[in-house]
């Protein structure tokens, strides 16, 4: 738990945090009774620690780690909105998660989409997805393909689509 990374969203892009797990787990009894304010400092205090936080966008950080304490104590939180091309693999990273990748990183390439690529391969980052089968396609939080690697003709045609919603 120490050093799993978790998936978290600051200012609309996914960013990578070590340690999350075990500083929101810490801080659950303590936090009772305090400002969202203290919440926050303690979270930063703690993932400080494991992780690199540019000053200038601290603040962002702390709302992104509050917002992830909160849906750890089941509160009901709004989500971020997603800046930019978010494609997500899910797979354990056989050899056919690390083709679809590929392809998706190629035909990025080829279509000179800017976005995030993440391969996410721990069996408990998955399952927050919910999704039954690998390798998964996930192109700005939708679902679009499961258990087998798509062709690059597809592949395309989603990054198309998902890229024409941003404008």
């Amino acid at each position: 738990m120490e050093n799993t990374i978790t998936q978290i969203r600051v200012e609309g892009r996914s960013t990578g945090v070590v340690g999350l797990e075990s500083a929101l787990t810490a801080i659950v009894e303590w936090a009772n009774g305090k400002t969202d304010g203290e919440i926050i400092a303690e979270l930063l205090s703690r993932v400080e620690k494991r992780n690199y936080i540019p000053s200038s966008i601290k603040q962002a950080y702390g709302k992104a780690l509050l917002r992830e304490y909160k849906k750890s104590i089941g509160q009901d939180v709004e989500e971020e909105p997603i800046v930019g091309l978010e494609v997500v693999i899910l797979g354990p990273g056989c050899a056919q998660c690390s083709s679809l990748e590929t392809n998706v990183r190629d035909v990025m390439a080829e279509m000179n989409l800017a976005g995030d690529l993440m391969h996410v391969t721990d069996i408990k980052e998955i399952g927050r997805y919910g999704v039954m089968g690998a390798p998964a396609l996930i192109i700005n939080g939708k679902v679009v393909a499961v258990g087998s690697v798509p062709e690059k003709n597809k592949i395309r045609q989603w990054l198309a689509e998902a890229a024409e919603k941003m404008e």
